[in-house]
Parts: structure tokens; sequence; C-alpha cells
């Protein structure tokens, strides 16, 4: 009988990881190449110009143009998508057969907006805490009453 396979994706808006869990006592171990990282960078890294100048519509004025977005969220949002792309390809392959997400407040919701349906319904826990920068031996302890590890 082949055993049941819990991917657990530790994220966060520029940061992942993806672990595996193949049992009762088998404890978690990163799945090899899939870890990926953005560049961190603030919304004065991002817009390093000074933001575009419009004429008034009456009078000889001129005024900046704010942007429509926020370029942080933006990014966050597109890492999200990419991730949950990557689910969707691996779990097709057959990779896993559930799936608990640990992500920092903000990603957990841009990555749960990102899921396709099929990924969504192997999501059997989630839990809204950046473990990104936790050591792999200390994970394990987050997960109590979600997976039996």
């Amino acid at each position: 009988m082949k055993p049941i396979v819990t991917w657990i994706v530790v994220a966060d808006g520029g940061r992942m990881r993806i672990f595996e869990n193949d049992g009762p006592g088998k404890g978690l171990v990163q799945v090899k190449g899939l870890a990926t990282e953005d560049e961190h960078l603030t919304d004065q890294d991002i817009e390093a110009d000074k933001p575009g100048r419009s004429f008034a519509s009456v009078g000889h004025g001129r005024s900046a143009i704010e942007p429509h977005t926020d370029p942080v969220e933006f990014r966050e949002t597109a890492f999200a998508g990419r991730i949950a792309h990557l689910l969707d390809a691996k779990l097709a392959a057959g990779a896993f057969d559930r799936l608990i997400i640990a992500a920092a407040p903000a990603a957990l919701g841009s990555l749960r907006a990102a899921l396709s349906e099929a990924v969504g319904k192997t999501v059997t826990g989630e839990l809204a805490k950046d473990l990104t920068k936790t050591p792999t031996h200390d994970l394990a302890s987050h997960f109590d009453g979600l997976i039996a590890l």
C-alpha cells in the first residue's frame, strides 16, 4: 500500500521551502530542488525613480502620480502565484496527496487565493505563521495536531 504523502509548504512573501512526510514516525524531509527565494525589496528599492508628474486639468499646476498598486504587495502576489503553479504541476504528477501550508498571514491569504481548486482540495491544514527562517529540526513542533510526525 502506497503511503499518504503530505507536503508542508513553509513560505512568506518571497521565500518558500517544501517538506515531505510519508507517515507517522517519518519526520520532515526537505524536498530537494524546490526551495525558492525572491529578492526581498522594499518600496524604496522598487521605486528608485521619482514618480511621474502630470499637469492639472485646470491651471498650470503639476502633481506627482501615485502608483495604483503597492509594488511590494504586487511582487508577493506574483510569488504566491508561482508557488501555486508549482503545486498544481506537482499534484498532477502525483508528488503529494495532502498539503499543509504555513505562511506569514498576508502570504497565506495570497497563496490561498492563488491555489487551483484541485490543490485547494488537498489542503488539510494551515498555520498563519512565518516559519521560513526556522531551522528544519525545530519545524516539527509547530505542526502538532496538524500531522503525526
